[in-house]
């Protein structure tokens, strides 16, 4: 992952400062969020809580209303601490901060004899650059993927490298069949792939691709559909398969790390992808 300046932090605060983030299982996978070490801490005591949401100015946050916790709320004029925690993949210690905030309402969430609360929090000052951080990767992400949805990546040996693509191969399973395949390009918005096949038979063909990452180790599996091919010069037996991805089911994962690779290169469309969709990149390696 590539470092993240001063100046890029800044620009996400102005940029996202007020855009709200719901914390699902994947967005939680993808922050590296460590959910067992957060907690609202007021008067010195601390009750852990599950953060449903988060901008660069507020917060939402689960938790039960203990007696003890309204006590001390009342106290403190609902003055609180939000603890963040993150998993450090290169460290033994997460990386944990507090953001301060002013509780703003509350309101009953799910069963009510469980005693659950949705507790509003927003924030009394500018949060830990690494909160902005994060949360700004993440949105720089999502517009990225729709804003530079079909720039192509090119996969050149530099290119894996720099993505962390364990390699160009891939598992292609198309109608629940897998093949082996080569990756020519990819995208935000979908890959062309090498593989062995009938070209007309796997047209509008439903298809899952299987891509290894390294740091950290991971298997991207993203669902799509076979919308075209072109020849492979030389090799009747192989096709370069355009995979159209499913959007709603694209791996944020997979959109860090293109948006992180984007981000620092210096020329992404004339060095990574030709302009027009159908032009044929260089001479491709045998599987």
């Amino acid at each position: 992952m590539a470092l993240t300046t001063s100046q890029q932090i800044t620009r996400y605060y102005q940029e996202f400062e007020h855009t709200e983030v719901t914390f699902t299982q994947e967005i939680v996978k993808a922050l590296f969020l460590n959910t067992k070490q957060i907690f609202i801490k007021c008067l010195g005591y601390q009750w852990p809580c599950i953060v449903y949401s988060s901008s660069m100015t507020r917060a939402k946050v689960i938790t039960t209303l203990q007696p003890s916790l309204k006590a001390a709320l009342s106290k403190s004029k609902n003055m609180v601490s939000l603890r963040f925690s993150f998993i450090q993949r290169e460290k033994t210690d997460p990386l944990a901060f507090f953001v301060t905030a002013r509780i703003t309402g509350f309101s009953p969430y799910g069963d009510p004899s469980k005693g659950l609360s949705f507790i509003s929090l927003q924030y009394t000052q500018r949060p830990p650059d690494d909160l902005i951080e994060r949360l700004g990767n993440l949105l720089s992400a999502t517009v990225s993927s729709q804003r530079r949805r079909e720039e192509r990546i090119i996969i050149s040996p530099d290119v894996q490298k720099k993505l962390g693509l364990s390699s160009k191969g891939a598992q292609i399973e198309v109608d629940k069949v897998p093949r082996k395949g080569l990756i020519r390009d990819i995208s935000f918005g979908g890959a062309k792939v090498i593989m062995q096949g009938v070209p007309q038979f796997l047209i509008n063909r439903q298809a899952l691709v299987r891509m290894d990452f390294e740091d950290p180790e991971e298997q991207v599996v993203i669902p799509g559909t076979i919308v075209r091919f072109e020849p492979v010069e030389g090799r009747s037996d192989l096709a370069a398969f355009a995979i159209h991805y499913d959007d709603k089911k694209i791996p944020m994962t997979y959109k860090l790390r293109l948006n992180d690779y984007l981000r620092f290169i210096k020329s992404p469309v004339s060095k990574t992808s030709p302009a027009p969709a159908a032009t044929p990149g260089p001479e491709e390696p045998k599987p």
